[in-house]
Formats: structure tokens, C-alpha cells, sequence
């Protein structure tokens, strides 16, 4: 008769709970930009071996989180004034398409949600709050992401969007960008998206990130 197979139970791998790890310290802040990663510090912290961690600090290398040169160091990423348009762009083609799936698909109490993000954006934005932006407003295009409901999509966000946004995390962002024009265009996709018009939100998300309209 046929043997039965079992499917193999779920179980995560070791280096995706390290790169986690690393990943949430880097995003809030406990690992700062341009901080050195060295392998013996992280077996003591994280209480591994090396080889988890160098596959966990390769992940987030491909994420943009961490700078890798061989022989030479391993460190946070530290961001770039140069590559600021360059992440917002990026940004802008991924969420574009991202926001106009998303919006007809809110729920009455996901909208709700997703407006009150903007406007909370919206307030740090105008009070030139560069790093409470930088940290909401990933939060609020999370949100679009989550609802947008094209697992590929999700999956091409979730892999790039942090590394994206932590090359914006830069003090003086306000004063590299057309900032004044991004939170008009934010009010804007606030607007669209309480009028569940995904056409105009796509095109305000896309002016946000500094895409030419």
C-alpha cells in the first residue's frame, strides 16, 4: 500500500529569528547607523554560533540594512544624502501601484485606521518631526501593504521597503527634499483615500516619494 507522507512540521531556522533580532534592534534605533557589527559581540548578545549570524547579517545586507566589504567591516548602514531621491523614487514606484490596489479594498475600520496614520504623519511632517515621519510613515504604507492583496507585492515590499526607508533616516531630510510639497501631496493622499478614489491616491503617493507626476 502507499506509504503515507507527512508533511514535515513548520519550524523557523535560526537565522531568521537572528536576523529578526538584529533586524528590530537596527529599526529602533539600539544599533545606529554606521555602528560596527562585529561576530563575537553578537554570539554574546544573541547567544548563537557564527554561522547563523553571518547568514542572518547577509539577509539584512541584501535589505539594505547592513554594509558589508570582506576583510574590512560589517556595520549598520549608514545613510547616504546622495541616495535620498534615489530610496524616495524607489519607494514611490513600489507603494504607487501598492496604494491604488489597496485603497478600494479598506474596510470601513481598516480606513479609519489608515487615516488617523496620516494624520498623525501629516502633524509631523508639517512640525518638520523628520525622524517621527520617517518612523510613521513606514508604519502608514505598511498598512497599504497589507491590504493591497497581491502576495507578490507584499512579499517585494516586505523584502526592500526598511531598507529603503532607513536610507532616509537623516536629520536634516527636511532641508534635502521639497518637503513642504511631500506633505501637501500627503494631505492629498489622505484626501483621495477617504474618497476611496485609488487613482488619485496612487498618483499623490507617487508626488510624495518625489515621482514626476
Amino acid at each position: 500500500m502507499p506509504v503515507p507522507v507527512t508533511p514535515p512540521a513548520h519550524h523557523r531556522l535560526l537565522r531568521d529569528t537572528v536576523r529578526d533580532r538584529i533586524h528590530e534592534a537596527i529599526m529602533d534605533g539600539t544599533l545606529e547607523p554606521g555602528e560596527r557589527l562585529n561576530d563575537e559581540d553578537l554570539i554574546a548578545w544573541l547567544g548563537v554560533s557564527r554561522t547563523p549570524i553571518r547568514e542572518a547579517l547577509s539577509q539584512l545586507a541584501r535589505a539594505g540594512l547592513v554594509e558589508m566589504a570582506p576583510n574590512r567591516y560589517t556595520r549598520v548602514t549608514r545613510p547616504d544624502p546622495t541616495q535620498v531621491i534615489e530610496a524616495l523614487q524607489t519607494l514611490g514606484v513600489l507603494l504607487g501601484g501598492v496604494v491604488r490596489l489597496a485603497v478600494p479594498r479598506l474596510s470601513g475600520e481598516e480606513r479609519a485606521r489608515v487615516l488617523a496614520a496620516l494624520d498623525t504623519t501629516i502633524v509631523e511632517m508639517a512640525n518638520h518631526d523628520v525622524l517621527g515621519a520617517n518612523r510613521d510613515a513606514l508604519a502608514l504604507f505598511g498598512m497599504f501593504v497589507d491590504a493591497c492583496g497581491n502576495a507578490s507585492l507584499v512579499r517585494v515590499c516586505r523584502d526592500t521597503m526598511d531598507g529603503l526607508a532607513f536610507r532616509l533616516r537623516l536629520r536634516d531630510l527636511d532641508r534635502l527634499v521639497d518637503w513642504a510639497g511631500m506633505t501637501e501631496q500627503l494631505r492629498a493622499l489622505r484626501a483621495a483615500t477617504a474618497a476611496e478614489d485609488a487613482i488619485a491616491a496612487e498618483l499623490a503617493t507617487e508626488a510624495v516619494h518625489l515621482l514626476p507626476v
